[in-house]
């Protein structure tokens, strides 16, 4: 993993969610339709590289170069990944923590 590239965060309402964090500095980085029929709002502080996803539940997403070979590390050490997503916007895979929280590999 090289980066903490996008942190979920678990929303109630998207719009008055993305309304809060304007105020705050943030800027919209995307905002488009979702895979599931939601919007994705994406937003991050100008010069910065980690953003924020208001989204349906929580999770890190982390980006690797390699996706595979990230994988197979991890498997190595004992730690379940999930499939891998080919989707328009990357490749990615699931895991969680062993207190349920979801992380996620992203390869661009």
């Amino acid at each position: 993993m090289r980066t903490v590239e996008i942190i979920m965060l678990p929303t109630r309402d998207r719009q008055k969610a993305k309304e809060f964090y304007l105020k705050l500095g943030f800027q919209v980085i995307v905002e488009a339709p979702g895979a599931h029929g939601e919007t994705w709002i994406q937003m991050g502080l100008p010069g910065g590289n980690t953003t924020i996803s208001l989204a349906s539940f929580q999770g890190i997403i982390c980006e690797t170069d390699n996706i595979e070979n990230e994988i197979k590390e991890l498997h190595a050490k004992g730690i379940e990944v999930g499939k891998i997503d080919n989707t328009p916007w990357g490749r990615f895979a699931w895991l969680k923590d062993l207190d349920g929280n979801s992380l996620c590999l992203h390869q661009k």
